[in-house]
């Protein structure tokens, strides 16, 4: 069953620009060849870490969006466990939230679909008017 993950990694702040590229293109083939696919892929840049992570206070941010199954998550993180220059890695599965976003988006075109109530006249008005 192919679900959405997004799996994002840290690398370290002094990694060449195409030692990344390199780093990125190993993941996405291994990503095909286990029958899934790279959604998208963004390089974040250097950014400051919130705490030292093996003696680095910056680290270079990368987003992967794949969509493919459970087994092909496991293998993506080995590779990143084992390669030196990836300091930390996090992997979220996305698709349950992508599914109630868009849950609360249809709602809310329905809701604007729908024609407003007609305003409701006030009884007592000028025409029951009650003599003595």
């Amino acid at each position: 069953m192919n679900r959405t993950y997004e799996l994002m990694f840290i690398v370290r702040p002094d990694m060449v620009e195409e030692e990344q590229d390199k780093l990125i293109s190993t993941l996405e083939t291994a990503v095909t060849s286990s029958g899934g696919n790279v959604k998208s892929v963004e390089k974040m840049g250097k950014r400051r870490l919130a705490y030292m992570v093996r003696r680095f206070h910056d680290g270079i941010y990368v987003l992967l969006t794949v969509e493919g199954g459970g087994g092909l998550i496991h293998e993506l993180e080995r590779r990143l466990r084992v390669t030196e220059p990836v300091i930390k890695f996090i992997t979220v599965r996305i698709d349950e939230e992508q599914k109630r976003l868009d849950k609360i988006k249809a709602i809310r075109d329905a809701k604007r679909k729908t024609p407003p109530p007609a305003p409701v006249a006030e009884a007592g008005g000028e025409t029951a008017a009650v003599t003595a």
